[in-house]
């Protein structure tokens, strides 16, 4: 497996480097703007393949372990809301001490987190394993876009770059389902987890030789209290969902739970309010309306894709019976789509600015889940493939959009705190539509219940998008991204 592994890193970062050569202009030798750009698109690349690489194996999980709908809710979520708690503190972390050396700590973690995962005896320690594995991705992910920002600190063409690092990014929404499948059916499903080990090893030393420290020597310190109201908010609100699909929204732990949410929620407004610009989630930068119009689209685009996500793959093994490289197979032309069009995205919104592909990619997306109300058990692939296809090139749109309207909406000297909101706001989304999804269609096993479920998920995602594309078309701007400067 580990000769395979390091045929499709090569692979991976062979792809980089077709893309880069088309759309980011030549820039020296190694250690240039360009070879930066590829080793922290790998490092991208092992935090979103962890995502769609595990949504395939679900139910062999399930069935392995023994783990129910809301244990599984937990394996992907585990790793959502360490990433999500995480990255705000990881991206101020990078600003005090340098990006590149919290970098290169996230990816042992990751790695290190991965083979846990691939030796757990039962769920209760996966689970564990995978929280070790998002607390390596929310130490690795800010870093690699606030890494980029500084190698590219140029309006135009850290547009392009951001189009290119969702791009390669995105390969591993494709390379997930196809590669998870085929682990899955050949070796099992902990397969998936030990594969990242074998490109972690070579990612760190790649790293560690081209890539130059930045930091921010005026940056806040760290805000401990903010973290941990934070991190208690998203866990109670996960918690609370996944707790009312098992036992019923009026259920004492559910009511009690939600108590808890609103208190963490007035605390952390409270506490962040007065800490002012020493915050780590700063207020005031959501009076900037492209700014917090980006983060609610970005958190928007996750609730939506990964909430849906999670009740289509078990929709199509359970109900459809198909085994995981069929399924995988199946959903490809949804992620397709992000990988070939995030560069152009990016390129779109450097000579545009982000409104036009950001209320684009929304809406487009949006049809495309209105279509998946249509699919039954008994449908063909025909009718699921249009809703994949419009859904898939919606995301290639809107991805390089938010993240491009999100850094550029602040001072350059805070595009690690930026590019660390946004991501924050995207994994909170993920792991709260995680949750919700999975209490609102139930079990697979209850059949037309779960049905409908699924249909009332696509539905009510759909008009999700529609609410922030009308945002986006309306606050978002409409016009070439200004210079972003860091500090060099």
């Amino acid at each position: 497996m580990a000769a395979s592994s390091g045929g499709y890193a090569a692979g991976v970062a062979g792809a980089a480097v077709s893309v880069l050569r088309r759309t980011v202009p030549r820039a020296g030798k190694a250690g240039s703007p360009r070879t930066v750009l590829v080793v922290m698109c790998v490092g991208y690349f092992l935090v979103l393949l962890d995502v769609t690489i595990v949504n395939v194996a679900l139910p062999r999980i399930g069935s392995g372990l023994g783990a129910d709908v809301s244990g599984l809710q937990w394996v992907v979520d585990g790793y959502a809301l360490a990433l999500a708690s995480l990255m705000l503190t990881a991206g101020t972390l990078g600003d005090l001490h340098g990006h590149k050396r919290i970098v290169l700590i996230g990816l042992i973690v990751f790695g290190a987190g991965s083979l846990a995962c691939g030796l757990a005896p039962g769920a209760a320690v996966l689970v564990a394993a995978r929280v070790v594995q998002g607390i390596g991705a929310a130490l690795l992910l800010p870093g690699t876009l606030a890494i980029i920002s500084d190698a590219f600190p140029e309006g135009a063409g850290q547009a392009r770059a951001i189009g290119v690092w969702a791009g390669i990014g995105s390969l591993a929404l494709p390379a997930g389902p196809l590669l998870g499948g085929a682990l899955v059916d050949a070796f099992g499903w902990r397969a998936i987890f030990l594969l990242n080990v074998p490109i972690v090893l070579p990612a760190l030393v790649w790293a560690g030789a081209i890539v130059r420290e930045c930091r921010e020597p005026q940056t806040r310190g760290l805000d401990l209290p903010g973290l941990l109201v934070g991190s208690l908010l998203l866990l109670a609100t996960t918690f609370a969902f996944i707790q009312g699909g098992r036992s019923g929204a009026g259920s004492a732990p559910v009511v009690a739970t939600v108590v808890v949410a609103l208190a963490a929620l007035v605390a952390l407004v409270l506490v962040e309010r007065r800490r002012g610009d020493r915050a780590m989630l700063p207020l005031g930068l959501f009076r900037r309306a492209g700014f917090s119009v980006a983060n609610t689209a970005a958190g928007t685009m996750n609730l939506c894709t990964l909430g849906t996500l999670f009740v289509l793959m078990l929709f199509l093994q359970s109900l459809q019976h198909r085994p995981p490289l069929e399924a995988g197979l199946a959903i490809v032309p949804l992620f397709a789509p992000p990988a070939v069009l995030a560069p152009f995205g990016g390129r779109l919104t450097g000579w545009t600015g982000a409104r036009l592909p950001a209320g684009a990619g929304l809406l487009l997306a949006a049809a495309g889940l209105a279509l998946l109300t249509r699919v039954t058990p008994s449908s063909g692939y025909g009718t699921m493939l249009p809703a994949f296809l419009l859904w898939g090139v919606g995301l290639g749109l809107l991805t390089p959009a938010v993240v491009a309207a999100a850094i550029t909406a602040v001072p350059g000297e805070r595009s690690g705190l930026a590019s660390a909101i946004n991501n924050t706001a995207r994994q909170a989304g993920g792991a709260i539509g995680i949750a919700v999804a999975g209490a609102v269609a139930g079990r697979p096993g209850s059949g037309a219940h779960f049905v409908h479920g699924f249909h009332t998920v696509a539905l009510g995602s759909a008009l999700l998008y529609l609410v922030a594309a009308v945002l986006a078309l309306r606050l978002l701007p409409g016009h070439l991204l200004p210079c972003h400067r860091r500090s060099r």
